[in-house]
């Protein structure tokens, strides 16, 4: 029997096919989420991994029984599901490991329009409704089945996207995107054909779980190689680097430099408080201090969140906020449901582009003030024990346990924080130069351990 105990995370459920996520499971959390939504239909989709077929069929059939109708999107992106939930108006699940390789895959669920669900917010309970159908003592099937139908919504979506670049003109624009065999190869080809004065060449575009080229995680630095280096052999004023299930995108500048996550979040927050001045702007509290002065300058209202879509989700709605950026790359729309997507984030650096006349290399110096460490992992044996020793280290300084430790040394800060997938602890660290950044990490990991 399947340990959900393993699988069920933070903010979806995810594990390896198919020792930790098989069919039974599927199945059961197919049930679990037609019960909890109560819905009378929901939306689901998958991405290009070889177990995704099996599962989701498994998945809907414990829908069905259950009263659900099902709308089937096929292949699709994870912002192409929560579009789908938003558009609708149903809940969603979306079959995706994003990054993980190609042994992982996972279900990340939403309620109608798009909202969120995470541990506290309803994957508990399905977890506990879905260990009640693996042991033969679940729910009543429903009197009546549900339905199934398949519906493509990819133009709708593409549409939807280009809509966040209107009004945005000026010179030509050559872009080279990896989608690494990810989702990217169906959705960025299909919003780039609906717009004038691009010149778009994709990189490893066929649809492939196996991730023949390398890994789908734009956040490891040599997971973008093959891009930096398109970009300058090609000549491309910029580069995109999506992720598997193609919510995350990072950006590549003209000079085959990577861009932060913090950068993009500065960047598209200046874009949307001019759009809406004095708005409230989100930031997860590993961006860097650059993103909340940047919000600040610009008479906004900047907001410091937890880690995670589900919680930042929640805190857009409960403060109206416009926009929230993570430093890793998810990056989150009040006009788009409050979901994130790789392709809007896009669209408003590209339109931060044409607006300036500058080369991004350029437009993205003013948003870069600090040296940062960049996440360091550590594997440790007692990872609360671990913390207490960082806080009492430096227990003179101001310190906050928002997410994990956030320690501010006046100038420089960092945050150490557990992982939610591995038995990891990791460390971001800024610092005003490089020096300083380089040493003060070393002085952490030191009292951090590990192994």
């Amino acid at each position: 029997m399947p340990d959900l105990q393993a699988i069920v995370k933070a903010y979806d459920v995810r594990g390896t096919v198919p020792d930790q996520l098989d069919a039974d499971a599927a199945h059961a959390f197919g049930v679990a989420f037609a019960r909890f939504t109560g819905a009378p239909r929901i939306v689901v989709g998958r991405d290009m991994r070889p177990s995704g077929p099996e599962l989701v069929d498994a998945f809907v059939r414990g829908a069905m029984a259950h009263g659900a109708d099902v709308v089937d999107i096929g292949l699709a992106s994870s912002d192409l599901l929560y579009f789908a939930s938003g558009r609708l108006d149903a809940p969603g699940a979306m079959f995706t490991a994003s990054h993980n390789p190609a042994q992982y895959n996972g279900i990340k669920m939403c309620l109608a329009g798009a909202r969120s669900v995470g541990i506290d917010s309803g994957l508990r309970d399905m977890q506990r409704t879905a260990a009640d159908v693996l042991e033969g003592r679940g729910p009543a099937a429903a009197p009546r089945s549900g339905t199934l139908s398949r519906v493509t919504l990819l133009a709708e979506f593409a549409d939807h996207v280009v809509g966040f670049l209107a009004g945005d003109t000026g010179r030509r624009l050559r872009v080279v995107a990896d989608t690494a065999n990810g989702m990217g190869g169906l959705v960025v080809p299909a919003v780039f054909e609906r717009l004038q004065g691009f010149d778009l060449e994709v990189m490893y575009p066929e649809l492939d779980g196996t991730f023949p080229n390398h890994p789908a995680d734009p956040l490891q630095p040599e997971n973008q190689r093959d891009l930096r280096e398109r970009v300058l052999a090609g000549g491309f004023d910029v580069g995109l680097a999506f992720d598997g299930d193609a919510d995350r995108v990072f950006l590549v500048d003209e000079q085959g430099r990577g861009m932060s996550g913090s950068t993009t979040t500065a960047m598209l927050a200046v874009r949307f408080l001019r759009q809406q001045p004095g708005a409230t702007v989100l930031y997860n509290l590993i961006c860097s201090r650059a993103v909340r002065e940047v919000i600040a300058e610009h008479g906004g209202t900047g907001v410091r969140t937890k880690n995670g879509h589900s919680f930042i989700k929640q805190v857009m709605a409960d403060t109206g906020a416009v926009f929230a950026g993570e430093h890793s790359g998810h990056y989150y729309f009040a006009g788009n449901y409050r979901a994130d997507s790789g392709l809007v984030a896009t669209m408003g650096i590209l339109g931060e582009m044409l607006r300036g006349g500058q080369p991004l290399s350029e437009l993205r110096r003013p948003y870069e003030r600090y040296e940062a460490s960049g996440e360091i992992n550590t594997v440790v044996d007692d990872i609360p024990a671990v913390l207490e020793r960082v806080a009492r280290h430096w227990s003179s300084h101001t310190q906050d346990r928002l997410d994990g430790l956030t320690v501010d040394c006046g100038p420089w800060w960092f945050n150490v924080r557990a992982s939610n997938t591995e038995p990891l602890l990791r460390l971001n660290l800024e610092a005003p130069n490089r020096a300083e950044c380089d040493a003060r990490t070393a002085e952490v990991l030191a009292v951090v351990g590990g192994r």
